[in-house]
């Protein structure tokens, strides 16, 4: 019997945002939202839904007076991407 996929994960744009977090120590939200080629407003409430999933963690801060987003994966996020994977595995290799 098959897994089910993570529908946290199996968004487009929240699996792009895990998939770039996963290789990188942090990023910052502009770098996310070029790289996922999304709009501020969308990837602001994927994030926040990664976040209170407790797969990544959001800090704000500031540099010099603009503010700044930038988010960090966590040990939850990589182990529930890693399972994610997994998954898609068995499908592939059903």
């Amino acid at each position: 019997m098959l897994n089910d996929l993570d529908p946290l994960l199996h968004s487009q744009l929240r699996l792009g945002i895990m998939s770039l977090l996963i290789s990188l120590e942090s990023a910052e939200f502009i770098f996310l939202r070029e790289k996922t080629n999304s709009t501020a407003g969308n990837l602001s409430v994927q994030l926040d839904k990664l976040s209170e999933a407790g797969y990544i963690k959001i800090e704000k801060s500031f540099k010099g007076k603009k503010p700044l987003t930038t988010c960090k994966i966590t040990r939850k996020g990589i182990k529930a991407f890693e399972d994610y994977v997994n998954t898609l595995k068995q499908y592939i290799h059903k």
